[in-house]
C-alpha cells in the first residue's frame, strides 16, 4: 500500500480473518433504505498527513456522512481488513491486496481509487550514492526495505526484476525485509538494508538530504497509474445507500479539488487540519506535497488489478481463480460519473 506508516500484518492472515465474515456482516438488510440522518463513518487515518476522506469532510462536501476516526493505521491490508471484519466501516489499500482479500471471500467492494503514481508523485527505490548497485541483477543476495509484504513494493519490485531479466529463482534470492517508512531512510544509511522504498514526503526529506541515488521508480516502469482502492462492505452500501454515494462522491471531488486547487493552497488546507484536529502531529514535512498523483476523478479500471495479474497468480493470491476484474469494483456510487 502506498502510503501508510508502519510495519503490517502479512497478506497471508487474511484467510483467517474472513472467517468471522459472516458474522460480523450477517445484520445486512435485504432491501435498499434511505438515511433518514447523518451516518457516522469509522476510520483509520495517517499520522502527520491528510486523507482524502478527512480533506473531502473540511471542505464541506459530505452532506450525510461525518466520520470518526478511530487511530491510525499500520497499513493498507490491516486497513482493509478492519473495514472487512466491521472494525471500521471503510479502508484503503493497494489494489493487489483488495483482489487478495476479496479472492479470500472478503464481502467487500472497492469503490473508488485513492492513491495513484504521477511524474510528481511515485514511489522510488534507493539505494546510497556509492552502492555498486546499478542493475536489477546486482539485488541477488541483497535486502530490499518495504513497509509490508505483499503490497504496492512488493508487486512493483516483482515485476521491475522479472522484466530485467531475472529468473523466479534469482527474484527468490533478493530478500524484502520489512521496515517502517518512518525509518527506511536511516535504515538505508546505517547499511541495515541495500536498498529502501521511499514515497512521498519520506522520499523527498531524505533526497534533499543528499547521499542516496534512486535506482529505479514505479512511475518509471509503469508511467502514470492507480495504486490503490478504498473498499466498503457490501452490508453497509445496502443498509446506507445514500451515505455509500455521499462517501465515494465527497472524496471524488476531494480529488478533483487536489489536482486543480495551487500546490501552496493545498498545503496551507492540510496544514489547517492537522493543526485543529489536536492530534499532537507535525506538519514540517507537508511542504513536499506535490500532487494526488489521481487524474480522473478516482474511477476504478480493469487494468487498475490486471496490471498486477502474472504477480497476483505467481503468489497464489487468487486461489486458483481467474482475475476477473470486474467483479472487485464499481464505480455506481461516485457521483461524477463513469469513465470517460
Amino acid at each position: 500500500m502506498k502510503k501508510t506508516p508502519s510495519q503490517a500484518l502479512a497478506l497471508t492472515a487474511i484467510p483467517l480473518l474472513v472467517a468471522g465474515l459472516t458474522a460480523a456482516c450477517s445484520s445486512a438488510s435485504g432491501a435498499q433504505q434511505k438515511d433518514s440522518g447523518p451516518v457516522t463513518l469509522r476510520y483509520q487515518g495517517s499520522a502527520n498527513s491528510v486523507t482524502l476522506p478527512e480533506l473531502a469532510e473540511d471542505l464541506g462536501y459530505f452532506k450525510v456522512v461525518r466520520l470518526n476516526w478511530v487511530g491510525n493505521t499500520i497499513s493498507g491490508p490491516q486497513d482493509i481488513q478492519s473495514a472487512a471484519t466491521n472494525q471500521t466501516d471503510f479502508g484503503g489499500a493497494f489494489a493487489g491486496a483488495v483482489v487478495k482479500l476479496i479472492s479470500a471471500g472478503a464481502p467487500v467492494k472497492a469503490v473508488i481509487n485513492y492513491y495513484g503514481e504521477d511524474a510528481k508523485t511515485f514511489n522510488g527505490f534507493y539505494v546510497k550514492a556509492d552502492s555498486p548497485i546499478r542493475t536489477a541483477r546486482d539485488l541477488i543476495g541483497k535486502k530490499v526495505a518495504v513497509n509490508t509484504l505483499g503490497a504496492h513494493s512488493e508487486a512493483v519490485i516483482n515485476t521491475w526484476l522479472k522484466k530485467n531479466g531475472l529468473t523466479p529463482e534469482e527474484v527468490k534470492q533478493v530478500q524484502l525485509v520489512v521496515v517502517p517508512p518512518n525509518d527506511t531512510e536511516q535504515a538505508l544509511r546505517r547499511g541495515q538494508v541495500d536498498v529502501g522504498t521511499l514515497g512521498s514526503v519520506l522520499q523527498d526529506h531524505a533526497v534533499e538530504a543528499g547521499g542516496l541515488r534512486r535506482l529505479f521508480s514505479d512511475h518509471e516502469l509503469f508511467g502514470s497509474f492507480n495504486g490503490g482502492q478504498y473498499v466498503l462492505r457490501n452490508d453497509f452500501i445496502k443498509e446506507h445507500p445514500d451515505a455509500a454515494k455521499d462517501f465515494v462522491t465527497g472524496v471524488a471531488k476531494a480529488i478533483e479539488w487536489e489536482r486543480t486547487t495551487p500546490r501552496e493552497q493545498v498545503i496551507a488546507r492540510f496544514t489547517a487540519i492537522i493543526d485543529k484536529r489536536g492530534r499532537h502531529e507535525k506538519t514540517d514535512n507537508l511542504k513536499y506535497w506535490k500532487s494526488v498523483g489521481l487524474t480522473d476523478r478516482g474511477i476504478v479500471t480493469d487494468a487498475d488489478f490486471t496490471r498486477w495479474g502474472a504477480w497476483l497468480e505467481e503468489k497464489g493470491f487468487l486461489n486458483g481463480k481467474t482475475l476477473d476484474p470486474t467483479s472487485y469494483y464499481t464505480n455506481e456510487l461516485n457521483g461524477l460519473g463513469e469513465a470517460r
